[in-house]
This record gives C-alpha cells, structure tokens and sequence, in this order.
C-alpha cells in the first residue's frame, strides 16, 4: 500500500512499537500503587512525560496524559459556564466544534469566527471578536484537512492582551512543526500521539499552571487529580518514544508535496488546490477535482494500493461536503470533489511517481462516470 492519509493516523513507528511492547510485557503494575511493580509503571510514565514536554517546549509538570486530543478538547470546553463566551473559529477538528455545540446548549455564548478565502483567521476581525470577559478563545494550531496554519502567535497574543485565555489544538502540528509552547501567550494545548507515529487512544493537553481548568473524568488522583483514572502505561511509553523519534527528525517533505503538486497540475485538467501554497504544513496537499466525486477517487485510488482520504477521519461516512473548505468559501460541488494527499516519514519519491501514473486516467474515469 501506498499510504498518503497520515493526517487521519500515521504508521506506528518502530520506536513506538517496541516500547509499547516491552511495556506490555514488563510493565504490569498500576502507576498509583506504592509497592515496588507501581513505581517501575510510574517510572515509565514519567519518562514518557519528559519526552511528549520536550517535543511540545513545555515543563512535563504541565502534561496531562488523556486518551486523545479530542479527549483534550471536551475537557477544555467542559469547565465553561452558563453565560461564559467562548470565541473559536469554523474550521476547528469536530472534537472542538461539536464540544462547542453541547457547551451552547447549556448556556455559554459561542462566537464562531470566519476564516479568510486561504483557510486563515483575519488577526484583527479575531481581535474584535474577543469581547471583554470572553471566557476563553480556542484556535487550531494547524487544519487537519488542508493543512493550513493558523498565525498562532499572533492571535495568542491577541487574546493574552485581551485577558482571554487561549486554548490551541495542536494535534496536527504537534512533531510536524516545532511548538515551543511555553515561549508563546498559550495557555492549554491539545496533543495527540497516533498522528505523530505513537499508539492510538492517549494524548494529552499541556495547560499552565494558573490557566482555567475543570477535570473531565472525576474518580481519582491520577493526573495530579487532573484526571481520574488508571493511565494507560504501554500505550504511554509508545507515544513518548514517538515524540522523541519525531524530534530526532530532520527531514523536510515539503519538496515532496510539491513534487505531487505539480505532477497533478500538469498531468490533471483544471485542478484546484485548497490552502494554498504558503503557511501550510509541509507534507499535506489538499486539491479538488472539479467534475469527479472525492468519495469515488477515493474508492478507485484504494483499488490501485494508495490510500488517501476526503478530508477527517471523524467526518467520514458523511454525505455532505468538508465543512472546513465550505467555511473556507470553497463551493458546494468543488469541496465535495476533494481529496487529502497527507505524506509521511516512510513516504519516497518512488511513490510519488506511482501515484501520479494512475491518477489522472482514474479523474478521467471517474468524471466520465459522474457525467454519464
């Protein structure tokens, strides 16, 4: 298989997996118990701690291990109450958005923000949007379907100047772009381990230590008491050898995005590429096939071994087009003709080519077919 969706979750890397295993196998004890098997699981837990706090640029004291971003996400926005105002933007993952949702049904006041035709919030329409005693403002780091970063510095300080606390969902920058948490007006940060290469179900969210905060999960002093529960010791231990092995990177698959880009544009009639070119990440290329169906291509490039996807993982199965390029401006028919090439350290130039060799006879197809 050609696998070009690491946005929806990336191949476990072998760091991962082998401290994922050998913690399975060694490490049997539960990190609260006092005896000589809890303080060999707390041992690991901290060890993975320091290793997710030095990827993100944050104190590990700071962590809150979770069982995703999503997790982060509910947990952040469950503390707001009846009559507090969150501001967020439209394109935030469905973890944030549909938090968002059930936090105004139960009375707080939610200001959702438009984002330019590239996918970015407008800096000083942000700025105006935070009224004074907004509760909280929250912005992903980076789109989970086109990749576009968010000028996060900028609309931090916005809001520390405000005297808002901000809350980002790095899920997707996290190990693709460096974070530096702690060197920015950030106050709470979502993390995710499976998009990065580390074990499905945990991640985490980073808050400082006087940002608001109320526990989603109540039953124990885990966490600090930040979040009840026994925590999940071997899937833990994958996901900071995966951070480390993140940070050890030093390769830039930038050029092989492009490379992808201009394959498609030379050899595809009348692509559109959503995002743009600038401030996205580098191993996402987001592009819709005017005529052609993103549900189709998908279903034909998966008969050829190359996986890609038609935008979040959580919005598949979903008959309506990507809300995120809609929020963008995208139109109807185009947002529903798009496809999600996401790369990935594994990714080679030999598939690159492979892909681009089938590609443009299955757009024909498939516009053929949807014509007919």
């Amino acid at each position: 298989m050609i696998y070009l969706d690491h946005n929806a979750s990336a191949p476990l890397r072998p760091e991962a997996l082998r401290a994922h295993q050998e913690a399975l196998e060694r490490v049997f004890g539960n990190p609260s118990s006092a005896h000589a098997a809890g303080a060999e699981a707390r041992a690991v837990l901290s060890r993975a701690r320091r290793q997710v706090a030095a990827l993100a640029g944050v104190a590990p004291e700071g962590l809150v291990f979770t069982s995703g971003a999503s997790e982060a996400n509910n947990t952040v926005l469950c503390g707001l109450e009846p009559g507090a105002r969150l501001v967020t933007s439209a394109v935030e993952h469905p973890s944030l958005l549909e938090a968002a949702a059930a936090a105004r049904a139960r009375g707080v006041r939610v200001t959702v923000v438009p984002v330019e035709r590239d996918g970015r919030l407008d800096p000083d329409r942000f700025r105006a949007a935070l009224e004074p005693g907004s509760a909280l403002a929250s912005v992903q780091w980076a789109n989970h379907e086109t990749g576009v970063l968010q000028p996060i510095a900028e609309l931090a300080a916005a809001a520390r100047a405000a005297g808002v606390p901000f809350h980002t969902d790095a899920a997707q920058a996290f190990g693709k772009t460096a974070l530096a948490l702690e060197s920015l007006p950030i106050d709470l940060a979502s993390l995710s381990s499976h998009k990065l290469g580390g074990p499905k179900g945990v991640g985490a969210l980073w808050l400082r230590p006087r940002a608001p905060f109320a526990p989603l999960l109540h039953g124990g002093q885990q966490e600090r008491g930040r979040r009840a529960g026994t925590e999940n010791v071997p899937a833990l231990a994958g996901f900071g050898a995966a951070c480390e092995a993140a940070g050890a990177e030093r390769a830039d698959r930038a050029e092989l995005r492009d490379s992808l880009w201009r394959g498609i544009a030379a050899s595809v009639p009348d692509p559109v590429r959503n995002g743009g070119p600038e401030h996205v990440l580098p191993h996402v290329l987001d592009v819709s096939f005017p005529g052609a169906s993103g549900e189709a291509l998908v279903e034909a490039l998966d008969l050829e071994g190359i996986a890609v996807s038609t935008g979040a993982a959580c919005h598949s199965g979903s008959t309506e087009p990507s809300p995120v390029l809609l929020a963008m401006g995208v139109p109807a028919e185009l947002a529903r003709a798009a496809l999600r090439f996401s790369l990935g350290p594994g990714t080679t130039p030999a598939e690159i080519a492979a892909v681009l060799a089938v590609l443009p006879e299955i757009v024909a197809r498939v516009r053929r077919a949807r014509a007919a």
